[in-house]
């Protein structure tokens, strides 16, 4: 990519910047683990502009050095405080793979540099700066801080740990995606409020001594039953999650002991639609930092460049999703002509080859609220719009989206348009209006050869678990997408997202999930480990062993020996995974599957064999080979390009995130 724009289309990123701007001082100083990049896919970028748009002074501190208190000293000590944030992911997860494996890269970093940011940001980015000025105002947001705001179940340590607010040093912390509160929080700061006085902003965090002045508050578990995971920790987060709603959730109180507790207010109200289009509206360079170009700029930036945010929120509910804890159920989204005067600005951008890359969010035909109700209500509490079926208040329209797709791609300079961030196929089904039409359409245009979709898995027990429809309704969806893309007259393919090992799959489960690849004829390249993530359903699954939403058990995969086991059913035509496939099939009683019939997953191993896949003999034995038949109910699936962008993170575009 080249870069067309000088540092002064930037927020000031050293003292340099600052004093050339003719400032002596900033009002904050964002720091921030990911390097900038000055977009609106970024979380940094968009609260950095929306203080600036509101007449504040901010500095940007780019992954600076956690190992030197001075590298947090750039800007000298700000007016009003510092906000801090890990960056657009979760630290932890940027750094390790499931398997606890370090990565190799960062796509948030110059270069892709691995090794910039430390684990838990958060934590270190807050104690550095307490080190460096002991009175300045911390306030913590994004991701990492919103979804560690209360106790949680942390993976890495597989230990429970404490509100991230109390190992961080900080004062404040804003959850969910900051827009209103870090307005709401500066304002009070200028106006001369102490940072221990702003305890009343809905959507923040914050620490009291007593309880003397916080009221109708629900009160959670305290830390030391907590800290012992199992069912306080499964019910406490069950209170939390039913408190995730801006119009019905209540105030809630952890205690840590009897003169220390973390308050956390209700939820802020989701924006409205002119309010979506400012933060869209602002003088974003739409570029990384001109610092990086030598290190050949941010990988990042490029899966989203040509890109348009349409949407936030997710009424969808999948159990291994922090969306509903961080942006909420009730989805909001921008107006027509905010997403086409920002398709022109792409067009008309050095680059720009003719292609939009994607139209969406979180779930990309997720346009308005699930039901009339939601937005005067919110969304109720312990029902799901969507799964296992779809609720009968549900209002199921792609009219919307289908008409924003028209419009753009009929733009000037724009070729195609992609659906990129994925649609919600059960969502489409019950569409009986416009899901027809909307197949068509999105077949003939916004595909490009593979179309990702996320059933995720077969068995309707894992589904269940999961927050997802039954496997028939993905069934029907693939017959209705190959009707509309033979239709059309293209060579088009579903290709499923499959994950392995999330709670509620044992063995017998994997082998129905491989059984399925077996007759479909699908070879997945990637599968999906379960990663247990803060505050998910499912990752308080994977820590209790119980359903936080019945307390009933749920089975849980543990040991990376059966994690393994799980992962090489999928991938059973790999050779290198036959003895895991030998052992998972004999282990689940399912010793049916060895041999050489067309059913069978792996053929026995004889002495001199080499491993071969699928039942299938090792050439040369004067044995015919034949390809597996495609599945008779399912589009043709041809293995999926191994992944580019960025690990997926738990969900958002956009926030102080």
């Amino acid at each position: 990519m080249t870069q067309p724009h000088d540092r002064s289309c930037f927020l000031p990123v050293s003292r340099r910047d600052m004093t050339e701007r003719g400032w002596d001082q900033v009002d904050f100083v964002y720091v921030v683990g990911d390097a900038y990049v000055d977009h609106s896919s970024f979380g940094m970028a968009i609260i950095s502009r929306l203080l600036e748009a509101r007449g504040f002074k901010v500095g940007v501190l780019c992954q600076p050095d956690w190992t030197d208190t001075e590298s947090v000293c750039e800007f000298g000590e700000p007016r009003l405080g510092f906000l801090v944030s890990a960056g657009n992911m979760d630290s932890m997860v940027n750094h390790y793979t499931v398997a606890k494996k370090h990565r190799s890269t960062d796509a948030y970093s110059p270069g892709g540099k691995m090794g910039l940011r430390p684990d838990r940001a958060c934590i270190v980015y807050g104690n550095l700066i307490r080190r460096a000025f002991r009175r300045a105002p911390i306030i913590l947001g994004g991701i990492e801080a919103s979804l560690r705001r209360l106790a949680h179940y942390d993976y890495w340590s597989d230990s429970m740990r404490r509100s991230v607010l109390l190992d961080s040093a900080a004062d404040l912390l804003i959850y969910g995606m900051g827009e209103h509160q870090v307005v709401e929080v500066a304002e009070a700061l200028n106006a001369g409020l102490s940072i221990r006085d702003i305890t009343f902003v809905d959507g923040t965090v914050y620490k009291a001594k007593s309880l003397e002045h916080v009221y109708d508050a629900v009160e959670l578990p305290g830390w030391d039953a907590v800290r012992q995971g199992g069912e306080a920790y499964a019910r406490s987060f069950a209170v939390q999650y039913a408190n995730t709603d801006p119009f019905t959730g209540k105030r809630l109180v952890e205690p840590y002991g009897e003169h220390e507790f973390v308050v956390q207010n209700p939820p802020s109200a989701p924006l409205s639609v002119e309010e979506l289009d400012a933060v869209y509206r602002l003088p974003y360079a739409r570029a990384w930092h001109p610092d990086y170009d030598a290190a050949g700029g941010i990988p990042a930036l490029s899966e989203v460049r040509f890109s348009l945010t349409s949407n936030r929120g997710c009424f969808g509910e999948c159990a291994f999703c922090a969306l509903t804890f961080h942006q909420g159920r009730i989805v909001q989204a921008r107006s027509h002509e905010s997403l086409v005067e920002e398709a022109r600005e792409l067009a008309s951008e050095p680059g720009f080859k003719g292609y939009i890359h994607d139209v969406g969010g979180p779930t990309a035909d997720f346009r308005t609220p699930a039901c009339d109700k939601q937005l005067k209500s919110g969304a109720c509490p312990g029902k799901r719009c969507l799964a296992p079926k779809s609720c009968k208040r549900l209002v199921a329209d792609h009219g919307d989206y289908l008409q924003l797709l028209r419009r753009i791609r009929a733009l000037p300079g724009v070729k195609k348009v992609f659906v990129r961030s994925g649609i919600r196929f059960d969502y489409v089904m019950a569409d009986d209006a416009h899901g027809r039409e909307f197949l068509d359409e999105l077949a003939q245009h916004h595909v490009s050869g593979q179309l990702r979709v996320a059933p995720e898995h077969v068995s309707d027990a894992v589904l269940r678990v999961m927050g997802k429809p039954s496997h028939e309704v993905y069934e029907r969806f693939v017959r209705e997408f190959q009707r509309a893309t033979e239709a059309a007259g293209k060579e088009q393919y579903v290709v499923p997202y499959l994950m392995s090992s999330h709670p509620g799959s044992g063995l017998a489960e994997a082998v129905e999930l491989a059984e399925y690849c077996r007759d479909m004829g699908f070879n997945p390249q990637q599968v999906q480990d379960f990663y247990p993530t803060p505050s998910t359903l499912a990752t308080v699954m994977y820590a209790t062993g119980l359903d936080p939403r019945t307390m009933e058990p749920v089975y849980v995969a543990k040991s990376p020996h059966e994690k393994a086991l799980q992962r090489a059913l999928i991938q059973y035509r790999d050779p290198k995974n036959r003895d895991l496939v030998e052992e998972a099939l004999r282990r689940a009683g399912r010793a049916d599957l060895i041999g050489f019939g067309p059913k069978c997953l792996v053929r026995p191993k004889r002495p001199g064999d080499k491993d071969a896949p699928g039942g299938r003999p090792a050439a040369g034995k004067g044995r015919r080979t034949a390809k597996a038949a495609p599945h008779p109910k399912a589009a043709a699936a041809k293995p999926a390009p191994k992944r580019t962008k960025p690990p997926r993170a738990n969900g958002h575009k956009g926030g102080i995130r």
